[in-house]
């Protein structure tokens, strides 16, 4: 029995529809993490400049757009075990050049940035509460990797009774095997996959 036959058996791969009120998230595509000697590689760097052009299509359309990024404190102070399993990422704080989005991404001035020490957007910071107060009901999901932060991101956001979007060759991993076992999972218990054609053209 194929592997989608055992989930369908199941009753997974539902779809969560696209909603009336979406926001484009974009996780932590920073400059360190288009740099494969920092923490990048694989398929980052095209899912960034993918990413580029549906950020251009949000912002026609006028959805709202967050951008995350992971920043630490200079002393260290708020690091935890997080760092305790990917010791390098201490070395984004908010002036490391690393921590910076991406500038083919740049934010324009009232695009929310997330700062976060966690994988998910969502632990430990406002987004929630942000979404919520703006009546959102649809997060597309953008970013890297998308083994870690965009699917730590996507859980917590369909837990919050979002419904989650992943735009496929806009999320990036430093290895494909994760990348693709992920998107794979994803959209069979958590969120629905468009391609950036398919959700620029929902938009």
């Amino acid at each position: 029995m194929s592997e989608h036959k055992i989930y369908e058996r199941q009753g997974y791969g539902g779809t969560v529809g696209f909603g009336q009120a979406p926001v484009l998230l974009i996780v932590d595509f920073v400059r360190g993490f288009l740099d494969p000697e920092l923490f990048g590689g694989g398929n980052i760097v095209e899912a960034a400049e993918r990413t580029a052009q549906l950020l251009a299509a949000a912002r026609a359309a006028e959805i709202p757009v967050v951008f995350t990024r992971v920043v630490y404190a200079d002393d260290g102070s708020d690091i935890g075990m997080f760092c305790q399993k990917a010791t390098r990422l201490s070395l984004l704080t908010e002036h490391a050049d690393a921590g910076q989005i991406a500038d083919i991404l740049s934010p324009l001035p009232g695009e929310l940035i997330v700062r976060k020490t966690q994988a998910s957007a969502f632990f430990g910071t406002g987004l929630a509460a942000n979404l919520i107060a703006k009546r959102i009901d649809t997060v597309i999901v953008t970013g890297c990797t998308t083994s870690g932060c965009v699917r730590a991101s996507v859980v917590d956001a369909v837990s919050y009774n979002f419904r989650p979007i992943v735009v496929t060759d806009c999320v990036g991993d430093r290895a494909l095997g994760p990348h693709d076992a992920n998107l794979f999972d994803m959209g069979q218990k958590y969120a629905d996959l468009m391609n950036c054609d398919e959700t620029i053209a929902r938009l």
